[in-house]
């Protein structure tokens, strides 16, 4: 019989330890709850599995694959995500590698350099870890596991510890909960401050730091941003809690007209920004801000 619940009752923490003591292969999907209208015995309301949320794939007891619904998910799109591909090679991989399935994509990209077997294990895991550490912070919600469930044997599995993965969850909790209170709404703006090149001199990001950079714009809210850039809801409220707080951002209400859905064109800046990242990983988009 598949294990099943409700996130509320049995958090995600303990549905992975138990995943983790009994050594289980399967899938966990979590997914939206519907009211029913009637009582459970602990007189909540009891909650009907909707539209599919997440999933989580375990083989004997260890994490080696996540996504969430909605979310690119595949080898490149997860490349291009730890900034191991750009943009433009992306798309062009995309057009280029149609049907092509992970591992087969994966010794071609090896052999044409554009990455390492390193660069793709690497990036492989922490996007696995970061779709699990943002679901680790879901409060509600039926979930089911399925025993011997592994779909997509094309995909590219990174086996992963649960252990170090659950006492890092439960350490970044405090954190999520500090950073809902920070920025409890996603559909506000975001806008630069006076005299951003003052700012941004000097300042070191990450790839994915500067790809928000580029679209603040009081007409993107925060949640079309993190959709335009195919990051979660914690993810994005990560990243713009730290470019406010160093005073790199402001967040305002958005502009008539705004987006809650999709990004409009990136920014363009008056500031020349020196980030530490390598040329060959910075998207074509922001080595067109850098040289503004």
């Amino acid at each position: 019989m598949p294990l099943h619940g409700n996130l509320r009752d049995f958090s995600a923490t303990q549905v992975f330890n138990l995943i983790n003591l009994s050594g289980r292969t399967g899938t966990l999907t979590i997914y939206e709850g519907i009211p029913t209208g009637e009582k459970d015995a602990m007189q909540k309301e009891k909650e009907a599995p909707g539209a599919e949320k997440a999933k989580v794939i375990f083989k004997s007891g260890k994490l080696v694959h996540a996504l969430l619904s909605g979310q690119a998910n595949d080898l490149i799109a997860v490349l291009n995500k730890a900034g191991k591909l750009t943009d433009q090679q992306a798309a062009i991989m995309r057009e280029r590698a149609k049907g092509t399935a992970d591992k087969a994509l994966a010794m071609r990209l090896i052999g044409a350099n554009y990455v390492s077997q390193v660069d793709i294990v690497n990036s492989i895991k922490q996007f696995v870890l970061d779709v699990v550490y943002n679901l680790m912070s879901w409060h509600s919600g039926p979930f089911q596991f399925d025993d011997n469930a592994l779909p997509q044997e094309d995909r590219i599995y990174v086996p992963i510890d649960l252990e170090n993965v659950i006492i890092e969850g439960a350490r970044r909790l405090k954190k999520d909960e500090e950073l809902l209170a920070a920025i409890p709404n996603l559909d506000v703006a975001l806008k630069f401050p006076e005299n951003p090149k003052e700012k941004f001199k000097g300042i070191h990001l990450s790839v994915e730091e500067w790809r928000v950079v580029s679209f603040v714009n009081p007409k993107n809210t925060i949640r079309a941003i993190a959709k335009a850039n195919n990051m979660s809801d914690m993810e994005i409220r990560r990243i713009v809690y730290m470019l406010e707080q160093a005073g790199l951002v402001e967040i305002v209400a958005p502009a008539p007209g705004s987006m809650a859905k999709s990004a409009t064109t990136p920014t363009r800046r008056t500031s020349k920004p020196q980030p530490t990242i390598k040329k060959d990983v910075v998207s074509k988009l922001i080595d067109k801000i850098k040289s503004i």
